[in-house]
């Protein structure tokens, strides 16, 4: 019987306070997709970055092709045929498709790259596994879909073998995951073998051959999709029966809290990416904004969070005029913000959990006394915190930096809900979360809409937009283009509208099934 391409033995990992990989054991063989499950935390992504070289272990043996093997760096783990693609992409913006694809492994012709070369590379190797991408685009310039594209060509591009797909589909629509999943089944007929590391429990059980399951380091149980199902592998994962759509009361709508008219914003190359758009949310109620990536959503947020300028229109909220406000002066009115992404808004990741915990709010009681901070109130609060968000960290006095991407976000949640806003505005607030945390933080949602305040969800999970919204506002090319009430559209009449199905501008006086025109 031939040796699995790769077998893990009695993995074992430690940071200080954690033991992240406690004697984890793995095989995976050619021509199979294993699936790697888990709760946030649970050291999925640090064990795959022991096999790719970013981490070494603390014990265990790694074996590929039935050879044991010493991973000390990317390089290597590369050299052997062993690809990853990072949750965080790890592209130069700056830089070409094509650039970024051979960069470090780039053609020379008499010692010099031979950018043409590179370039008829990268057109073979995308065609070859129907990975479409253009050559000369910029990384800033793409989608990110096709950013994920190029991070997979890269892999591909080194010979590997063995390919991680680490939270694939976590900023992708549902299109881009179809496309994705078939690009992927195509590389496993062709003898790759990849380890899927994702939250998502339809994705399993549609595209995984075999799945593992972790659980605080350990390896607790392996199964196969055709002998369980969402429910069972949710029961493996947090040792518990998991609720996948909270029921919710009906909205009782109060005064209105946010009032948009005709806003334009600009994006950073000083294109229209916000076209007057015009909508309202009242107390009590969760307007979600629903669209494909890379359609005003941005934009949007960070001109109403006052992290970017309003060019045109008024934004107004609680009655008072914030077009203009900064973001210090929109928290301290009463907007707080989970952001899209928690690295480059969220978290200083240098911090640890409590200086983190009184971002935006250090000046002000119950943190500061008399202009001075009151460490040992930061301290208790931001225990409380942790706890009530099941934050899951050996101390809060650890760096951010060193938290599970799920538990970086329950951070995030717990500041921004712990401030008592007004208005939340959230972006992607369940990216990278495993289905326990979907259901806390879903409740979460829900109880500040509950509570009366005003909620405005922008998410590329459908799913979680027909669960908790109250109303649906569809948006394509900056525009909204369709108002839905809640549970009056399928998925693929939102996808039809997402996409430019309906046009790019509700027509005055419309009439639309789900809900008042909204002329935007």
């Amino acid at each position: 019987m031939a040796s699995p391409l790769l077998e893990l033995r009695n993995i074992t990992k430690r940071f200080p306070g954690v033991l992240a990989n406690d004697s984890v054991s793995l095989k995976l063989n050619k021509g199979e997709i294993v699936a790697l499950l888990g709760e946030n935390g649970a050291g999925k992504s640090t064990l795959m970055n022991v096999v790719y070289g970013l981490l070494s272990p603390d014990g265990g043996e790694v074996f590929v092709d039935g050879e044991p093997v010493e991973l000390k760096s990317p390089r290597q783990a590369i050299d052997l045929g062993i690809g990853m693609v990072h949750q965080h992409f790890m592209l130069i913006e700056p830089l070409t498709v094509t650039e970024n694809i051979v960069l470090g492994n780039e053609p020379t012709t008499a010692g010099v790259i031979d950018i043409r070369k590179a370039r008829a590379d990268v057109v073979e190797i995308s065609e070859r596994y129907g990975l479409a991408v253009d050559p000369d685009a910029k990384i800033i310039d793409l989608p990110v879909g096709a950013q994920q594209r190029v991070e997979i060509l890269k892999a591909l591009y080194r010979g590997a073998r063995i390919l991680i797909l680490d939270e694939p589909t976590a900023v992708l629509t549902p299109q881009e995951v179809k496309e994705l999943f078939g690009v992927v089944r195509q590389l496993v007929t062709e003898g790759l073998a990849v380890v899927l590391i994702t939250h998502k429990l339809e994705e399993v059980m549609a595209s995984s051959d075999r799945v593992v399951v972790m659980r605080d380091g350990k390896v607790v149980g392996e199964t196969k999709p055709s002998d369980t199902d969402m429910s069972g592998l949710a029961r493996m994962m947090v040792g518990r029966e998991v609720v996948f759509r909270i029921e919710k009361k009906p909205t009782v709508c109060g005064d209105t809290v946010l009032n948009v008219r005709n806003l334009k914003v600009l994006d950073d190359r000083h294109l229209e990416a916000v076209k007057g758009m015009t909508f309202d949310i009242c107390a009590g109620e969760i307007v979600a904004i629903a669209g494909v990536s890379g359609n005003g959503q941005t934009q949007l947020i960070e001109a109403l969070t006052g992290l970017r300028k309003v060019e045109e229109g008024t934004i107004s909220f609680l009655g008072n005029d914030i077009t203009h406000s900064s973001a210090r002066q929109t928290i301290d009115a009463g907007v707080s913000h989970v952001p899209e992404d928690r690295h480059r808004r969220g978290l200083v990741l240098e911090f640890d959990l409590a200086e983190n915990m009184i971002l935006g709010d250090h000046r002000k009681p119950p943190f500061t006394k008399r202009g001075i901070m009151d460490p040992q109130a930061i301290a208790q609060i931001t225990e409380e915190r942790v706890e009530e968000y099941d934050v899951r960290s050996p101390s809060i006095r650890i760096a951010a930096a060193n938290l599970s991407g799920g538990n970086q976000q329950k951070l995030v949640l717990a500041r921004e809900v712990g401030r008592n806003p007004e208005l939340l505005v959230a972006a992607q607030p369940t990216r990278g979360l495993d289905v326990g945390a979907i259901e806390f933080v879903h409740s979460r949602i829900l109880a500040e809409r509950d509570s009366g305040k005003g909620v405005l969800l922008v998410s590329l999970e459908l799913e979680e937009v027909q669960s908790l919204a109250d109303r649906i506002l569809v948006v394509f090319e900056g525009r909204i283009v369709k108002e839905f009430a809640a549970g009056q559209a399928s998925d693929e009449e939102l996808g039809y509208f997402m996409t430019g199905g309906g046009g790019t501008k509700l027509t005055e006086n419309s009439d639309t099934e789900g809900g008042e025109s909204n002329d935007a």
